[in-house]
């Protein structure tokens, strides 16, 4: 994945959802034009997937080079690490490319947009609480077996 600190884009640039590239990532300074080999380089994607998203809409179309060969712009890099953040939540595909065609509809639908990322952050708290709970009973297991293994040890030594 790309490295990124957190940012919140669409706060700070309303009118372009992924236009603020985030600090400290690994491009090259100066450059907006990358082959689809850096980009798997970039975001560990495959190229498989990159022109999966594509095809189904996740992505806006890419740049072509003059032989046909794909050519990814920052934006298109700011775009893939919000997808990849996007898919860490869990939220379904279909979801992340209703998202992307919203944000090419322009700021009409910002409304609608941010319904759907708060959806999202429900589901991802309550994943969050559930993981928690989860987090809690490994905890009382490893305490449990950490006291007996203990206790076992003393057990035999005497």
């Amino acid at each position: 994945m790309l490295q990124t600190t957190p940012v919140t884009i669409e706060e700070d640039h309303p009118a372009d959802a992924c236009s603020a590239p985030p600090p400290g990532h690994p491009r090259p300074d100066g450059r907006d034009s990358y082959t689809i080999s850096e980009v798997v380089a970039f975001t560990g994607l495959t190229a498989h997937t990159l022109r999966w998203y594509e095809r189904i809409g996740l992505m806006a179309h890419v740049d072509r080079s003059h032989t046909g060969q794909r050519r990814y712009s920052n934006r298109d890099l700011d775009w893939l690490d919000l997808v990849g953040k996007l898919r860490l939540t869990g939220m379904p595909v279909a979801d992340m490319v209703r998202y992307a065609e919203l944000v090419r509809e322009g700021e009409s639908t910002f409304g609608e947009r941010r319904e759907l990322l708060e959806q999202t952050r429900r589901d991802v708290r309550a994943r969050i609480a559930e993981l928690r709970d989860t987090l809690a009973v490994l905890d009382r297991k490893i305490t449990f077996y950490s006291d007996a293994t203990g206790a076992y040890e003393s057990e035999r030594t005497r």
